[in-house]
């Protein structure tokens, strides 16, 4: 028989988790699913004919297709013959990694949101749009990250993306998970961490045989550099300190800095057949989300 106390203890564990789920889940989910909602009628869908249970369409029959395949019934109401086609239904993995590395978290007063909530956010509305669509999803380095696609996976990647982990480093790069080849991935990060780190992980994911698309979620403060005076920059985590007299005269080299990351992570896209999007949290997030959808695959086997 177990121990009362520690039954106890489990229960109280128990509440706890559902209490941060249910207090945080909620408002992100209903945010997504109306962002989801709203990207769904520009979306072309993902059907295409194949093997499969699922009627999908009547064609003009042509030359060469199978005796059996003729639909009788509709071809008696028309001067010519139809084939009924079927839906293809293999599913398609997509993984998902969402950065939770401790500079996501900035947000400057331009921005209502941080880099960190809209790549949660990105990141939940495409997991709605893919699972109500049929595709297996996983949310990597999480425990969300075996794919699935019924509605309690949502629940999982839901409560992953409101949960930041204990103990978070400055920068993030994306894992170097074993992808389901021949699957989707897409990376949501400000991607400024050490190249040593973020490099070979975009390459990895593209020898292991998956296609996918990067978005770089950035703060426009952090694109026009708008700091002039004495200041000290410090990283999230403090691990990082400079102290400047003139802030406004590094403006031109950060941005220099910051065009040549960009042009390394489009360079790698192009390499390896990867699409590459800069995203910027004082924008709409409908048109990244939609964006997001087309450069995974949507409406494309």
């Amino acid at each position: 028989m177990a121990d009362p106390a520690i039954k106890r203890v489990g229960e109280g564990w128990l509440r706890r988790d559902a209490e941060r789920i249910s207090g945080a889940l909620p408002p992100l989910l209903a945010e997504a699913e109306r962002l989801a909602a709203s990207v769904a009628p520009g979306v072309h869908g993902r059907k295409q004919a194949g093997s499969g249970e699922s009627f999908w369409q009547f064609r003009a029959a042509q030359p060469g297709d199978p005796h059996h395949t003729v639909d009788w019934r509709r071809s008696a109401r028309s001067d010519q013959m139809f084939v009924r086609e079927m839906e293809w239904e293999a599913a398609q993995t997509v993984s998902i990694w969402r950065d939770d590395a401790l500079a996501m978290d900035f947000k400057s007063d331009q921005a209502a949101r941080s880099k960190s909530d809209r790549a949660a956010l990105l990141s939940m509305a495409l997991s709605v749009l893919l699972i109500r669509g049929g595709e297996r999803v996983s949310l990597l380095d999480t425990d969300a990250a075996r794919p699935a696609s019924d509605e309690s996976q949502l629940v999982r990647i839901g409560a992953e993306l409101t949960n930041h982990a204990d103990t978070r480093p400055d920068y993030g790069a994306p894992p170097k998970a074993d992808f389901a080849r021949g699957g989707r991935a897409v990376f949501l990060s400000d991607f400024m961490g050490p190249r040593d780190d973020i490099f070979p992980a975009l390459e990895h994911a593209a020898e292991a045989g998956v296609s996918g698309a990067y978005v770089q979620v950035i703060d426009r403060a952090e694109e026009t550099f708008p700091f002039d005076g004495r200041l000290v920059f410090e990283s999230m985590a403090r691990s990082v300190k400079f102290e400047t007299d003139r802030a406004r005269g590094l403006q031109a080299a950060y941005r220099d800095r910051l065009a040549e990351r960009r042009r390394d992570l489009e360079q790698t896209a192009r390499r390896c057949g990867w699409r590459c999007l800069v995203h910027r949290t004082d924008e709409s997030p409908r048109k990244a989300l939609l964006w997001l959808y087309t450069a995974i695959g949507g409406g494309v086997r």
